[in-house]
């Protein structure tokens, strides 16, 4: 097998460089067939990231060639998300972006793909490992060669210059292989691309000679292009004619439709100038079925991306969900503990950036364990909904209200226009009093009706500040009889009021 490279016989499992071994020859369906024993074993996670990359990539490279065009996609995202992990380093690293270049410069990725395979290039020379720089060198080369065919003439000639003294280069690294031969096929197409007719010529005989000693129909292929270009711009066109057929012929049986395509509209470009209108249909036909590949490519690429961003859309959502549940009180719908600790701090610099005072009130009930312990824990749970709904009514809809922890409610005031300077107090009231006007019967029956005591406090803080404060309020309010409000003096400084707020309701007793 003329895959054994120094590189892939350490990188790539044996039975993946067979399969590459038998679509050059063109047995394709054999080589179908062992692929999908290839496949079915996944390079483990771990270990070398390198290795791993470089694995899913020649499988996508494979699999692309085989025109399974949705796992050659699947495989070569996955192999891209391990190249981009790390900094790139070494030979395995030159190699795989190389092989992911060239992939990508199949699919249409035409930008992507030149820059990584310059970056490939990059890489090798930094690594020092002569066989992988020659590939590396190979693959740049020889896209810069068709990219330099479908320029215009102006440019064309500098293009296939730089990939002439790219190729040149590789050429000098190895001397035997099947990159060698890759070279040579794409050296002698630069050479004919800036008019050194005779040493193209020389050059691609050379390599289609190398290739038929070991079945390598993709070099014969390339061979037989360069060969039919040569012939061609020598207005030897009937002979240009049976070598670029050949070259079509080639790459059909190779199943490579990057160079079908081309194969193809050169050879129409020549029955053209002779006048083979039938010839020139039957490449047409060819290079058409071979654009096909590159519609389903898209085609196939934009189903993909569509139901990975439902995917994407649909784990948003429930991800968002689940931290809404975490962040939401099941009893009371109201927010809880880490609900409260999560939108607090925006709210309060939101607040203190538009100069207002941000207030905390703190409401604990009153006699809670009383209404479990008479009425029922069902009682009790009714009770405390009821309340949160009393907390929802009194305050606005930009207030954050949450419950604490078991009887305990918290409700933040922000952004207060009204009466900066007594907002707090103001509302904390009206949520007392709406406690104690309520009609409990219902959900309490005949016991000891539920009472809240309120701890007010304000000022430019943080949350824990803003609550130790309102906790000594709420205390004092405790002390005092409860079913009252007291507020703490202003954190941070500034006036405030300890004393309980006028029409507060008296003291409902101690137990």
């Amino acid at each position: 097998m003329d895959h054994d490279e120094p590189l892939a016989a350490g990188q790539i499992p044996r039975q993946d460089r067979e399969v590459r071994f038998l679509l050059d020859s063109g047995r394709v369906a054999e080589a179908n067939t062992l692929f999908d024993d290839v496949v079915a074993r996944t390079p483990a996670a771990g270990g070398n990231r390198w290795r791993r990359a470089t694995v899913l990539v020649y499988r996508a490279v494979v699999a692309w060639r085989l025109s399974r065009i949705p796992l050659a996609l699947e495989l070569a995202a996955e192999g891209w998300t391990e190249l981009d992990a790390e900094r790139p380093e070494g030979a395995p690293a030159a190699q795989t972006i190389g092989m992911l270049g060239y992939l990508l410069d199949g699919i249409g990725h035409r930008r992507a793909a030149l820059d990584m395979m310059r970056l490939s290039v990059q890489v090798a020379r930094e690594a020092g490992h002569d066989h992988t720089l020659a590939h590396c060198l190979q693959r740049l080369g020889g896209t810069l060669n068709f990219r330099a065919v479908d320029a215009p003439p102006e440019t064309a000639r500098q293009i296939f210059g730089e990939a002439a003294t790219l190729l040149e280069q590789g050429l000098g690294l190895i001397s035997e292989g099947y990159v060698h031969r890759a070279l040579l096929g794409a050296y002698s197409r630069s050479l004919a691309g800036i008019g050194d007719l005779d040493q193209a010529e020389k050059t691609a005989i050379r390599a289609g000679e190398l290739a038929r000693r070991v079945e390598d129909w993709w070099g014969q292929a390339v061979s037989h292009w360069v060969l039919a270009t040569v012939q061609r711009e020598r207005g030897e066109l009937s002979e240009a004619r049976t070598l670029a057929a050949r070259a079509v012929t080639e790459a059909e049986r190779i199943n490579d439709t990057s160079l079908l395509f081309r194969f193809s509209l050169d050879l129409a470009d020549i029955c053209n100038s002779l006048g083979d209108a039938v010839g020139e249909a039957e490449a047409l036909r060819r290079s058409l079925k071979s654009s096909r590949k590159a519609v389903e490519t898209l085609q196939e690429g934009l189903g993909q991306a569509l139901e990975q961003r439902r995917l994407a859309v649909q784990a948003q959502r429930l991800a968002m969900a689940a931290q809404e549940a975490a962040a939401r009180d099941p009893l009371t719908g109201l927010a809880n503990r880490l609900g409260l600790e999560r939108a607090a701090p925006q709210l309060l610099e939101r607040t203190a950036a538009r100069g207002r005072l941000p207030w905390l009130v703190l409401v604990d009930v009153d006699w809670f364990k009383g209404v479990n312990d008479d009425a029922g824990h069902a009682a009790g749970d009714a009770a405390l909904r009821e309340i949160a709904q009393l907390l929802r009514r009194e305050c606005r809809t930009d207030d954050l209200v949450a419950r604490w922890a078991g009887d305990e409610f918290v409700v933040l005031l922000v952004d207060a226009t009204e009466d900066r300077h007594n907002v707090g107090p103001v509302v904390a009231e009206r949520i007392r009093a709406a406690v104690d006007n309520h009609d409990w019967s219902m959900v309490v029956g005949s016991i000891r009706r539920p009472t809240v005591s309120i701890g007010v406090a304000a000022g430019p803080a943080k949350l824990d500040q803003l609550f130790a404060a309102a906790d000594i309020a709420l205390y004092r309010a405790k002390r005092h009889g409860r079913n009252r409000v007291e507020v703490h003096p202003t954190v941070g400084g500034g006036d405030g009021t300890a004393a309980p707020l006028p029409g507060a309701g008296q003291p409902a007793g101690l137990e």
